[in-house]
Formats: structure tokens, C-alpha cells, sequence
């Protein structure tokens, strides 16, 4: 089998694991080495779900060991298989950068042979790319539950984020449909990930060239809809991760039916609950709210029409209106349609002259979510029944379900098919 093949069926295959994020890391290039990281530069170009990137993607082996029911690499699953050599991987990723068609590489495997072994080829695979290759832009890799931690710290030393993947949100999901895997040995690799992160930053502030551990830091990625937990749930166990091991982030991947499993949906990908997930996890990170707030029992799913934040505010009409011009910031972070840039303005703008609500939309402030809960100077925007309120907020809001074979034919893109 040449590379072309393999890199037909192992991009393909890492199309299911979630990696649409910035690389949060800023590296500047070094003479004598070939590219640098920054911050927010991963996220230009499309993969063939969908999802906005400019990684390549890659799975250095869909061989698995494991027979994950939710997996398409699983063991029992009829596939075309491949495995890459570390300097295929390498060649790739150097080819592609230098054509500017890529501005890093993701690199995930199957568990081949056991997880110690895997995690060998991986770290092999980054340290020619690192130090053969002389590479300095961004690199994420995922590491395997159950591999040595000396291998993990490997990784972490010559890739800028690394992730452990969760996949399922409870151990008796883990259980049912992975029993090959466990709670423990996804949650002892995010430990020590932790650990070493916190340990590469105190040794940074004593010596300046200390090396550095997994800089961008870690995520996971969760599959909604494989397994009956409810979004309360799931956001529940995100909020627990992100304060406990300092996730970067929580990664919601809509679950694509690819068995036979009668214990598994058959139905089209669940990708608006996928969406409603994500900005609830937004709402974590960035605007104060809990899990407790956003959701009133354990069973609570996220509202399919009505976004988390407003679905709050209509639950907590107390609360509100809010004065836009006495406020604080963490108050009008919890408006609807007002987030953090214009949260900001409005603090900067108030302090020179009285705001009204022409000034709030020049700010960018979605008046038509937030009209209804807010006052300038005393002055509401428009008087409405409180009863109806629901209703006014649902209107224009629909969300469009779609399939995700609507978006890609299995064609892989011509750039990379060419680049060769």
C-alpha cells in the first residue's frame, strides 16, 4: 500500500476525533527550524464534516485492539486498514507546511497492540518531526489511556496539546459498550498531564529555558447521543473536569452511527444538541454560570429552540431588567445578546456619558435578545407579557438539523490529494 492510500483511509478516519480549536500557543520561529505557533491561527480550513481547521489530521494506525461499539476503528468493524511508518507522517506533515496548506498536525492513533506501544510510536513520531525534521509549529497529539506515564511526559515535552479522550460520560456507559476501557485509566493520564503542566510553569519562572510541558495544555472530547446521559450530565462532568485537571477544553462531538448495535442510535447525528452543548460550555468558561444554573434537575436536556443563555434569563426573570448604566461587568455578562467585547465597551463608554440603547447597538449588542431585559437610564426598550416572552425569543431562532453525508462525499480535498 503507497502513502497516497493510507492517506486516504487514516484522514479519513480521524475525521472522529474533535480537534476544531486555536492552538493556544504562541511560539516564535527559531533559526535554523521550519515554522512557529500562534495562538489562534489553527482554524482557516474545513475537514470533511464540517468542521473549520487548518491541521492535518491523521491517524498514524486504524488498527485497534479495542472493539469500542461507538468506534468505526473498532476491531470488529469490516474497514480498510493502515498504518503509517513515523517518517510517512513526517514526510507529510513537512510537504504540506511548506506548501502553506497546513498550519500543524494532529496526529491520534488506534491502540495498536497494547497502549505502551502505541504511545512508543507516537512519541517516536513527534521526535523525528521535533528533531530530525527540525519542525517548530503547533502539534497536537492524543495520548493513550493506560500508556506509561514516562511515555506521556514524552509527548508532552515535544507537542504543544495534548488530549485524553473521555468519550463516554459515565463508567457504566464505558462498561456497556467500551468494557476494554475504564474511568481510572482515562482519569490517571489527566493527573499527571495537570501535574506536569503546573510543574513546567514553576520551573519556567526560575529558569528561563527550562523545557516546556504540553504549553497549549490538555482536552478531551465527549460523544453525545452513543449513550442516554442527559446534557445536565454532561455539562456537570465538563464543569468537573475544567476545575479539577485545568482543562483548555471540553470537545462535544455529535455521534455518528456506524454499527449495528442495537443498543445504539440509528438516527441522524445529533448535531443541534451538539451545538446547544457548546454554548453552555462557553457559558462555563467565559461568563460565570454553573452547571447548577443552567439546568434544574440531573435529567434536564439544554432547550433544542432557545439558546442556554436565554433559556436562563426567562427562568430567572427576577433577576432582571438590568440598569445598563450602573451594572457591573459579571451582571452584563449574564444579558442576553451581550457578551464579552461589548460587556467591556459599555463599562469604557458609561464612565464619559449616559448610553442609550442606539449607542448599545452600535456596541454590537444583539438588541433583539436583550431588549427585554435591560433599561437605559430607567427606560425600557419596549413593554411586553412576561407570559410571552418564551415565544418572543423562539421566533428566527430555528436551527437547521442536518446530516452530516450532506456535507462531504468521501472525496478527500483536492489540496492534499495533489500535494504528494
Amino acid at each position: 500500500m503507497d502513502i497516497m492510500e493510507k492517506l486516504e483511509i487514516l484522514a479519513d478516519a480521524a475525521k472522529y476525533d474533535v480537534a476544531c480549536t486555536s492552538s493556544g500557543n504562541n511560539r516564535a520561529a527559531k533559526q535554523g527550524q521550519t515554522g512557529h505557533a500562534v495562538a489562534c491561527g489553527i482554524c482557516h480550513s474545513f475537514t470533511p464534516d464540517g468542521r473549520c481547521i487548518s491541521l492535518l489530521k491523521l491517524l498514524l494506525t486504524n488498527v485497534c485492539v479495542y472493539d469500542c461499539q461507538y468506534c468505526h476503528n473498532r476491531r470488529s468493524n469490516d474497514v480498510p486498514r493502515a498504518a503509517f511508518t513515523p517518517w510517512e507522517v513526517a514526510e507529510l506533515t513537512m510537504r504540506f507546511y511548506q506548501r502553506n496548506y497546513i498550519e500543524g498536525l494532529f496526529l491520534s492513533s488506534a491502540v495498536v497492540k497494547t497502549p505502551d506501544y502505541t504511545m512508543e510510536l507516537l512519541v517516536s513520531t513527534l521526535k523525528l518531526i521535533r528533531e530530525s525534521y527540525k519542525f517548530n509549529g503547533y502539534i497536537h497529539v492524543k495520548s493513550i489511556p493506560g500508556a506509561d506515564p514516562a511515555l506521556i511526559r514524552q509527548a508532552g515535552l515535544l507537542a504543544d496539546r495534548i488530549s485524553v479522550n473521555i468519550e463516554l460520560p459515565s463508567q457504566a456507559s464505558l462498561a456497556k459498550f467500551a468494557p476494554e476501557k475504564t474511568k481510572k485509566n482515562i482519569l490517571a493520564p489527566m493527573k499527571f498531564l495537570k501535574e506536569g503542566i503546573i510543574q513546567s510553569k514553576n520551573e519556567l519562572t526560575l529558569y528561563r529555558n527550562a523545557p516546556t510541558f504540553a504549553p497549549a495544555g490538555q482536552s478531551t472530547q465527549l460523544i453525545v447521543g452513543a449513550s442516554p446521559e442527559s446534557d445536565s450530565k454532561i455539562v456537570t462532568l465538563a464543569e468537573g473536569l475544567y476545575n479539577k485537571y485545568k482543562l483548555k477544553r471540553v470537545f462535544y462531538s455529535a455521534y455518528i452511527p456506524v454499527g449495528d448495535n442495537p443498543l445504539l442510535p440509528t438516527n441522524k447525528p445529533p448535531l443541534q444538541r451538539e451545538h446547544r452543548l457548546y454554548q453552555a460550555d462557553w457559558l462555563l468558561r467565559f461568563y460565570g454560570f454553573t452547571s447548577g444554573e443552567l439546568f434544574g434537575s440531573p435529567e434536564e436536556n439544554l432547550s433544542p429552540d432557545m439558546d442556554p443563555k436565554c433559556h436562563w434569563a426567562v427562568n430567572n426573570l427576577d433577576k432582571f431588567p438590568v440598569e445598563i448604566m450602573t451594572a457591573d461587568y459579571k451582571t452584563l455578562l449574564r444579558i442576553p445578546g451581550i457578551g464579552q467585547r461589548s460587556a467591556s465597551k459599555i463599562v469604557a463608554a458609561r464612565r464619559v456619558g449616559s448610553l442609550d440603547f442606539l449607542d448599545l447597538k452600535k456596541m454590537r449588542v444583539v438588541l433583539k435578545r436583550a431588549k427585554y431585559f435591560i433599561t437605559c437610564n430607567g427606560k425600557m426598550y419596549e413593554r411586553y407579557n412576561p407570559d410571552t416572552l418564551a415565544t418572543r425569543l423562539r421566533e428566527g431562532t430555528e436551527y437547521c438539523q442536518m446530516n452530516l453525508s450532506d456535507l462531504f462525499d468521501n472525496t478527500r480535498p483536492p489540496a492534499l490529494m495533489q500535494a504528494w
